[in-house]
């Protein structure tokens, strides 16, 4: 167990932060394909490098949070149809 006691909360917090980032590189998080682009894609300027590898990271984080909270008998949410 990770430690987190209100999944509903973290899990609002996290996507909050998945679609700022997702917004940033330009990226509409329903749309699959464009997000595995985003995320396959380095970019040359750091900073969209930067959102980028957040995404990316944000994403994992989400898929790791919707492990427990299957492992524990919970329905996580989607997240914008993934």
């Amino acid at each position: 167990m990770s430690g987190f006691e209100n999944y509903q909360q973290e899990l609002a917090q996290l996507d909050h932060e998945i679609l700022h980032y997702a917004a940033l590189c330009n990226v509409d998080i329903s749309n699959h394909a464009a997000i595995h682009a985003c995320i396959q894609q380095h970019h040359d300027g750091w900073a969209a490098d930067k959102s980028r590898e957040t995404l990316h990271g944000l994403l994992i984080l989400r898929i790791k949070l919707e492990e427990e909270m299957l492992a524990l008998g919970m329905q996580p949410p989607e997240l914008g149809g993934w």
